[in-house]
This record gives structure tokens, sequence and C-alpha cells, in this order.
């Protein structure tokens, strides 16, 4: 089984610490890009789905880690962080 390589080791003296992979750090990183972006807009989940066609169960998955956002989600994210009533419009 091939290991993954760790961004953040554990806190040794923390029993319920666990290693943070590069790909787990960076899949909070893009939740947290997303989130940040919709709470800025003022905007519930189920309202940021509404008006940018996003399916709400993926955007949950992605704000909360479960999922990774894939490339052109992120490109989207920033487009709508940007321009969200350019983006509504176009997607309307």
């Amino acid at each position: 089984m091939k290991r993954k390589p760790i961004a953040i080791p554990a806190d040794p003296t923390d029993p319920e610490d666990r290693d943070v992979t590069t790909e787990g750090l960076k899949r909070g990183q893009r939740a947290r890009l997303i989130r940040m972006t919709r709470t800025e807009l003022g905007l519930t989940q189920t309202e940021f789905a509404q008006r940018f066609q996003v399916p709400v169960g993926t955007l949950r998955d992605w704000e909360q880690a479960r999922v990774m956002a894939p490339d052109f989600a992120i490109a989207y994210i920033k487009v709508i962080a940007q321009h969200p009533d350019m983006v509504a419009k176009a997607v309307a």
C-alpha cells in the first residue's frame, strides 16, 4: 500500500490528533475557500446552490471536505467571488 505524503504531522502529545496528508490539506483549503466565498456573499448553502446552479449536496460535500472540489469548481468559485451578480445572471 502506497503511503501518502504527510503535510502536517500529528502532535505526539495529543492522542486524538492525526497526520494531515498533502491531499487532505488541499481538500481543506478548497473547502475553506468555498465556504468563505458563500458566507461573504451572505448566502446559505441552499441559496448559493440555487443561485449558482450547484447541487446543494455537492456544495455540502465540498464545504465539509468530504470530497475535494475539482479544479474547474475552484475556478468557478473564484469567478463567483469577484463577479457574483454577473455569474448569477449568466446561469439564470
